[in-house]
């Protein structure tokens, strides 16, 4: 859906975040505007992203707690909330 608006994404998930992916992180930062960090607790790996881009973009975060998964619709709501705030 993202797609046929024209937001560009890519999702980034680490099969294990020990070690943590800081290096993979970081470069991948070379080429990105922006973080969207999703998580199902209150942003435990916010700090971690942070500091494996090393501010090369800027890091937003999503996250829900109790066990309650994201809904597709709610990462895309703030995908496009994101987008649009950088296209304004």
């Amino acid at each position: 859906m993202q797609k046929e608006k024209g937001i560009k994404v890519v999702v980034f998930r680490p099969i294990t975040v020990f070690p943590y992916p800081y290096d993979a992180l970081n470069q991948l930062a070379d080429n990105t505007k922006l973080f969207l960090t999703v998580e199902m607790n209150a942003g435990q790996m916010l700090e971690d992203v942070k500091l494996a881009i090393n501010g090369k973009a800027p890091v937003e975060f999503i996250g829900r707690m109790g066990g309650i998964i994201p809904t597709p619709e709610e990462i895309l709501h703030k995908i496009e909330e994101i987008y649009v705030g950088e296209t304004a």
